[in-house]
């Protein structure tokens, strides 16, 4: 059978995999808005209220801009997300993109490193839950609290895409509902009582650490595209929606833009909140994390505060629960290409049940394990970003190798199959560069136990 795995993967978009699917398949229920509250509740509304502080002591002061900066980078990503799942509607997503742009070998190296991703955030999400409501209710401690919103989240996916995404809904709009009274709130006390700062200083920064620099601002930028993590799983839910892989691209574009609007609108207002300058944010490290919750504090009250912690509490849960759903369908997606065990393409009443219980089980040890230990965040935290970010560089590459290099779907386009994924590719790689050095090892080990397991596959294969 040598040379099979290879052949596969010129076989187009239209066939699917070439395996048989167990079960009866995934179901096709999603619509245009349960995408998009998927998308959302991945990214969750109000990211940037846990790294508000170390942006704008990073970026002198100009959080705002980074988030427009920002937003534009991680355009060129979804940009070609929405290029390769109109011509490869599968629920593999960036594992299916270069399977067929690349070839199977960088396919599964692709599926490998985004699954180092979807394991981990639902992690991290899970994690903060669970400090939320420790902070809320002591007596319980976090690793309790974490293995009940796992457990909770993971009912809800078995139940099934569209039950987990009606409820994600209601999740959802509390979350707006809360990012627009802070809103509200915070015009009204600028209204009344003036800026803290100067009104253009989100967009130029403060002063406190001299001129405009724009080498701090692209530096901030490397860590603010983390907030936006998460868009991507849109794809992982192409099988499932009804209308088309045209909805689906849509949708990761509309969530991204919003996603955008909502960071640069809260980041710009909490800035003009913010009492400390960006100088004495970066000279005292310890006040970052709390930055966002001191300026609501200091300018508005305790009841804000206090609301948009519990709103994060149940928000980080149901962004995991997304996170979970688009693991497991990755996990189902390549164990129906016989890449993982195939027991994960099996399917119950079109859910992949196998899979998110896989996806569960290793979330849940990962986040119990963080949980226990005081640096258990930090730990988890410093790995989940790289696996996302270098699957984002294979689909980029996914995107030439289809368009440009196979030419498989229709004319070509410089821009849209050349410059735009290129750029992207580029912009990705720097942010990659600016991770933090034990991301980069940990990325580094899980490539390399990647490559050993696809020799250990192509071997196995030509052996048969």
């Amino acid at each position: 059978m040598s040379g099979n795995s290879d052949s596969a993967a010129d076989s187009g978009p239209g066939t699917g995999t070439g395996t048989a699917v167990e079960g009866d398949g995934l179901r096709r229920s999603l619509g245009f808005r349960d995408l998009v509250v998927y998308g959302l509740l991945f990214i969750a509304p109000m990211a940037p209220v846990g790294v508000f502080g170390t942006l704008d002591a990073k970026s002198h002061g100009a959080v705002a801009l980074v988030y427009v900066i920002a937003t534009i980078a991680m355009a060129f990503t979804a940009f070609s997300y929405a290029q390769m799942v109109r011509v490869v509607p599968q629920a593999g997503s960036v594992f299916a993109y270069a399977r067929v742009g690349l070839g199977n070998g960088a396919g599964f190296i692709a599926g490998w490193m985004a699954m180092l991703d979807y394991l981990l955030i639902p992690a991290v999400a899970y994690l903060f839950s669970g400090i939320a409501m420790e902070a809320l209710v002591p007596s319980v401690s976090r690793w309790v609290w974490t293995a009940i919103a796992v457990l909770v989240t993971t009912a809800l996916n078995l139940w099934g895409v569209r039950a987990a995404a009606r409820v994600g809904f209601l999740v959802l709009a509390m979350e707006i509902v809360v990012l627009l009274v802070f809103i509200v709130s915070a015009i009204v006390v600028l209204a009344q009582d003036g800026a803290e700062r100067d009104w253009l200083s989100p967009l130029t920064g403060d002063g406190s650490q001299g001129a405009f620099a724009l080498s701090a601002v692209v530096g901030a930028v490397s860590v603010a595209v983390l907030s936006y993590l998460g868009f991507d799983a849109i794809a992982s839910f192409a099988e499932e929606v009804t209308g088309g892989s045209a909805k689906v691209a849509r949708a990761v574009l509309f969530c991204l833009a919003l996603a955008g609007v909502l960071f640069i609108a809260q980041t710009y207002l909490v800035a003009l909140l913010e009492p400390l300058s960006s100088a004495e944010l970066a000279a005292e490290p310890v006040k970052q994390g709390s930055a966002f919750y001191d300026a609501v504090d200091s300018a508005v009250g305790d009841w804000l505060h206090d609301t948009v912690a519990v709103s994060k509490a149940i928000g980080a849960a149901f962004a995991a629960l997304a996170g979970q759903a688009a693991a497991g369908r990755l996990l189902f997606a390549m164990a129906r290409d016989r890449r993982l065990p195939r027991a994960l393409s099996r399917t119950d009443s079109g859910t992949p049940r196998v899979a998110l219980l896989c996806a569960a089980v290793v979330t849940m040890v990962a986040a119990v394990w963080a949980a226990r230990r005081d640096d258990g965040m930090d730990h988890l935290v410093s790995v989940v970003d790289i696996g996302a970010l270098t699957a984002f560089v294979l689909l980029h590459a996914s995107v030439v190798g289809w368009f440009v290099v196979r030419r498989r779907e229709g004319a070509f386009s410089w821009w849209r199959h050349l410059l735009v994924p290129v750029l992207g590719a580029a912009i990705t790689v720097a942010v990659i560069v600016e991770a933090a050095g034990s991301a980069q090892v940990v990325g580094l080990i899980w490539f390399a136990v990647g490559l050993v397991v696809l020799v250990a596959q192509r071997a196995r294969r030509e052996s048969m």
